[in-house]
């Protein structure tokens, strides 16, 4: 069983329910310390007061807030459990939504919510049942950490999960990348959804949904453990420039094809019939090409 990270309630109307919470995840990433090269020797990050020029322990450090220079407020961890909010003690329900209204890139990281006790037992089946028949997710406030969040809560097979989410502001906009402004067409449209086509899958088994670079790092520890020459790396390929994205779409459908042991032969695609208005088309190609030379690209 995961640790307890934070313990309070459900709140969902006028139920409550009493639960836990423990981490949905785990890193499983080989973790490096950092070491003295000529001696090994572990080297560590000691905590020193500026003022004392003294190192301190972890019971004589606590959090402060700078309002001003060189002028700081104190904050316990105490005082933050006793944040005067209704969500430092509950995870309260706002509203309920389809699962696709919410931008992905709002969603963080996952936490099992877990039934305090028998008395939650019940009205934490209610809820999860409710909300797996809804096909809705709940919209959610809560405070950890010295913050108050949004959250996000769904139903994973008998288990309710929360997952953290970032708040409107915090999602940059994405005209701040500067997304390109080309012209495709749609038979290249109709090559690409080909080969999504291609490349569907049913599920995320197989060999190449491992953390291969894990296991790669692994080896190598063991070759050094042992005193055995290193595994060879084999030359990754190399991106080529993509002159023809007809033809690179085509291979990567024939490609996608024959890994599922299908027919790699690729069929060209029916042209699509459109009015025989030559000169027009022409005209307007002259005028798209004429604003694409004109656009500058705009400054970071």
């Amino acid at each position: 069983m995961p640790r307890t990270i934070w313990s309070g309630a459900i709140s969902f109307g006028l139920v409550t329910v009493p639960i836990h919470v423990a981490s949905a995840t785990e890193n499983h990433a080989i973790q490096f310390h950092q070491y003295h090269l000529a001696d090994m020797g572990r080297v560590r990050v000691r905590k020193v007061c500026e003022l004392e020029d003294r190192e301190v322990s972890q019971s004589e450090i606590g959090k402060g807030y700078e309002y001003a220079k060189d002028r700081v407020v104190a904050i316990s961890d105490a005082e933050l459990r006793e944040l005067p909010l209704p969500t430092a003690k509950a995870i309260e329900m706002q509203a309920f939504v389809p699962l696709d209204s919410i931008d992905p890139i709002r969603i963080a990281e996952g936490y099992y919510l877990v039934p305090d006790g028998q008395v939650a037992a019940k009205p934490y089946k209610l809820l999860r049942q409710a909300l797996g028949r809804s096909s809705k997710v709940a919209i959610a406030k809560y405070a950890w950490s010295g913050r108050e969040r949004l959250g996000l809560l769904r139903v994973r097979d008998d288990a309710i999960v929360l997952h953290a989410m970032r708040w409107p502001d915090e999602i940059r906009d994405p005209a701040a990348v500067d997304p390109p402004h080309e012209q495709v067409s749609e038979e290249e449209i109709e090559r690409a959804l080909a080969l999504i086509d291609g490349m569907t899958r049913d599920d995320l088994e197989g060999p190449e949904f491992t953390d291969a670079y894990t296991e790669a790092m692994a080896k190598i520890i063991e070759a050094k453990r042992e005193d055995k020459p290193l595994p060879e790396a084999s030359e990754p390929e190399q991106p080529g420039q993509v002159l023809d994205l007809m033809a690179a779409l085509t291979e990567s459908v024939q490609q996608a094809k024959a890994s599922r042991g299908e027919d790699a032969d690729v069929h060209e695609l029916p042209k699509r019939k459109t009015p025989k208005k030559q000169p027009a088309k022409k005209t307007a190609a002259k005028k798209i090409a004429k604003k694409t030379a004109a656009r500058r690209p705009r400054s970071a």
